[in-house]
């Protein structure tokens, strides 16, 4: 079923994976980005997460939005638009069977969605208490609400918002 919600124990090889498509990104579009960050449940080690990676394209502002479209245009990303989340710009892809499943997104320097990613990430990373509860969350999750990707997410929004709440963002 396409839309199942996969949940699995953390692997080693989530690193590996965004390595190879932050590279590939980083080729295409050189200096126009800031940086590229891996976020998500799968930049943490010890997480159970949807075997997805989540990439952030860091830009110093939308002046470049432009290029940088281009530049992805050209391997095979396509712009979807904000998807109704104000500061990250969401990219489709094709051809990418040789790169793990990722979504990827473009946020100038100061998108507060971008702040909250990392935020997000760095408490869970310095929080192994956090990483264990939330891991029970999504499994649980992921067991209740396996054809309903909505109920899942929502799920898990109360975990979310505390940490949030708890970090400031």
């Amino acid at each position: 079923m396409k839309n199942k919600v996969t949940v699995l124990p953390y692997s080693e090889r989530w690193e590996q994976d965004f390595e190879q498509i932050r590279d590939e990104i980083q080729k295409a579009i050189g200096p126009l980005a800031s940086r590229i960050e891996h976020v998500g449940s799968t930049a943490v080690k010890g997480l159970s997460a949807k075997p997805i990676i989540d990439i952030d394209v860091v830009i110093r502002d939308y002046s470049l939005f432009g290029a940088v479209t281009s530049a992805l245009n050209a391997i095979g990303y396509y712009h979807e638009g904000d998807l109704g989340i104000a500061g990250r710009e969401a990219f489709g892809y094709k051809g990418k069977d040789h790169l793990q499943k990722h979504h990827l997104y473009v946020c100038p320097q100061d998108s507060a969605e971008l702040k909250r990613h990392i935020a997000f990430r760095d408490y869970l990373r310095l929080h192994p208490q956090a990483v264990k509860e939330y891991s029970r969350i999504k499994e649980e999750g992921a067991e209740l609400f396996a054809d309903d990707i909505e109920k899942y997410i929502d799920y898990k929004a109360p975990f979310i918002l505390r940490i949030y709440e708890e970090i400031g963002v």
